[in-house]
């Protein structure tokens, strides 16, 4: 059938051939049944013509619009009707806990020349386990004292290290070991003045170069631990290194850098400004992750940031969420291109992020 109006679409109508955005991004794939609030998202990206099949003069079956509201998910850059945000999960968060208390004794092992590192793997099997209802965006501890940020950004940092491995397609005896690189990265923080590493005014120069010898202090501390390889001692050394050679403590460049190093260096960055801080309120995570983009020019590795971005945002349309002005809404459609900035219904209306750059998403609602 020819392209006709979208003025002229009625619910239930069937597109027979993929709807473009101006950007290039699939906005409605071949097959998809419209629904009411589709012709408005439609006229919302200023698509003028859609080419439907059958005749728009006919009747169009209650059971054709009935079904295309249980759209299952499909590929990114679609929409998604039914919303499947995960409740809290117990199990998770309990193995998480478990992994806070654990990491916490390790600290203190560590201060004593030890470390339990088979108990340690044993806990983070058991959390990994869980680790299909863990989502970077939504997850959140149940409780979380500011005296305990470390241990919260090695637990999480952990987890999202092990999917990161995963996502970019390193081999699957790469996945554990990175999960380890993110638990211990900063394990070396146990010899650092504990007032430094909790100052709520800038350091001065003599404190910062202290603070920055917890990089040297991990990998001292791991040296001669077992069931871990080198490449987990050098993330706990390497992940404050930067791409073009201005990082610390060695300065070193690109493949100079241990890939688990790049992995955690993502990881850390996100959890460590995003987790809550006596003296700095969390960020918002959409924010952080335009940063870690700013960030992959030089800075960070642009594959595993292009992954991490892309990859964390791929969430269901319809996740419900809190912009920055405190207003809630939810997603209706992510532009893969600009996957930090899509379209938010808000108050019966079709807010465009990437059109008003002032505001953001604040968070997630569960």
């Amino acid at each position: 059938m020819p392209n006709i109006s979208v003025a002229e679409v009625k619910p239930g109508s069937k597109i027979i051939k993929d709807v473009v955005t101006p950007l290039g991004g699939v906005l409605f794939p071949k097959g998809k049944i419209i629904l009411p609030r589709d012709v408005e998202i439609l006229q919302a990206f200023l698509i003028q013509q859609v080419e439907i099949e059958g005749n728009q003069g006919e009747a169009v079956p209650a059971e054709n619009v009935k079904a295309a509201a249980k759209t299952l998910p499909v590929k990114a850059g679609t929409l998604i009707n039914e919303s499947v945000l995960a409740k809290s999960n117990s199990s998770l968060h309990d193995e998480y806990e478990k992994m806070l208390i654990l990491i916490k004794q390790s600290y203190r092992s560590v201060a004593a020349a030890s470390i339990p590192i088979f108990e340690l793997r044993s806990q983070l099997e058991a959390l990994i386990g869980n680790l299909k209802d863990y989502h970077v965006l939504k997850f959140a501890p149940r409780i979380l004292h500011d005296e305990d940020y470390n241990y919260h950004n090695a637990v999480l940092s952990a987890l999202t290290c092990y999917k990161i491995a995963q996502w970019c397609g390193y081999p699957q005896k790469d996945w554990m070991q990175a999960a380890f690189a993110g638990l211990l990265h900063d394990i070396g923080n146990v010899k650092v003045d504990g007032a430094l590493l909790h100052k709520p005014t800038p350091l001065n120069g003599a404190e910062l170069e202290e603070v920055r010898r917890h990089t040297t202090y991990g990998y001292q501390l791991l040296r001669n631990v077992t069931a871990i390889n080198e490449g987990v001692r050098l993330a706990a050394l390497q992940h404050h290194e930067k791409i073009d050679g201005t990082g610390y403590p060695l300065h070193l460049e690109g493949s100079q850098i241990h890939v688990y190093a790049k992995i955690v260096a993502v990881a850390d960055i996100f959890h460590a400004m995003t987790l809550e801080k006596a003296y700095r309120k969390a960020q918002s995570p959409y924010l952080v992750l335009e940063q870690l983009q700013t960030e992959s020019f030089g800075k960070l590795d642009p594959v595993i940031v292009q992954t991490f971005i892309q990859k964390t945002t791929d969430l269901y349309n319809g996740t419900r969420i809190r912009l920055s002005d405190g207003r809630h809404g939810e997603i209706i459609f992510t532009d893969r291109s600009n996957p930090t900035r899509p379209m938010v219904q808000v108050e019966g209306k079709i807010v465009n992020l990437m059109m008003e750059r002032e505001l953001y998403i604040q968070e997630i609602i569960a």
